[in-house]
């Protein structure tokens, strides 16, 4: 898919304003119905607090007024960006909240020196896969039997690069087709990201990378 083509996954319902902002505690109750409600094998309230906790990562949520329609995360090792989940509350999918979580994760991760990023996808997830391939993310190889509750194999992607004025062009273009602008709350202090340790996500056994 071109930079420059329309997003994949729909305008903004209704001309809503989508709101974008750090995930809190407050928050988890909301995204634990999402999570319970999108996957077979949910995270617990205890791995999201852990999460929250740990060092090198950042999460978000996504509300309509006050709904919490979604959220996302990234975990940092080193100068890459792993997305570490993004998953829709399915009454609200299709509406560009996706592509709106994922444009701010490319950011926060940048802010914290990314020069690239990385997750993994079913096989099946072709939606996913393309709203993928329009941040510039392309196919680099498949875990075997990666997802439990399936046995489903996984497409490993990575964007390249994220660091430059060219990748910086093509988020400009993704930032400027959502309609009306994303609103950014509670960014004006940095995401607290300390150092990672390098160990794998804690979910990661559990399919976590695929939660779009």
């Amino acid at each position: 898919m071109t930079p420059g083509a329309v997003t994949v996954d729909g305008p903004a319902p209704c001309g809503l304003v989508v709101t974008v902002s750090p995930m809190r505690r407050r928050h988890l109750r909301a995204v634990l119905a999402i999570e319970t409600s999108v996957y077979p094998r949910p995270w617990s309230s205890r791995l999201f607090e852990d999460e929250l906790e740990r060092g090198g990562r950042v999460y978000l949520v996504a509300r309509i007024g006050p709904t919490l329609v979604g959220y996302a995360g990234v975990l940092m090792i080193a100068d890459d960006a792993h997305v570490a989940t993004v998953a829709i509350d399915p009454a609200w999918q299709r509406n560009g909240i996706a592509t709106r979580l994922l444009a701010e994760l490319v950011r926060q991760a940048l802010a914290f020196g990314a020069n690239q990023m990385t997750l993994e996808v079913r096989m099946s997830n072709v939606r996913a896969q393309e709203i993928y391939r329009r941040f510039g993310f392309a196919p680099a190889g498949a875990r075997k039997a990666y997802y439990s509750d399936n046995g489903e194999d996984a497409l490993v992607m990575w964007a390249h690069e994220i660091n430059t004025d060219e990748y910086a062009a093509r988020l400009a273009v993704i930032d400027q087709a959502q309609l009306p602008p994303t609103s950014r709350q509670g960014f004006d202090a940095p995401i607290r990201v300390g150092a990672s340790s390098g160990n794998l996500h804690p979910a990661a056994d559990r399919a976590g990378m695929d939660r779009s």
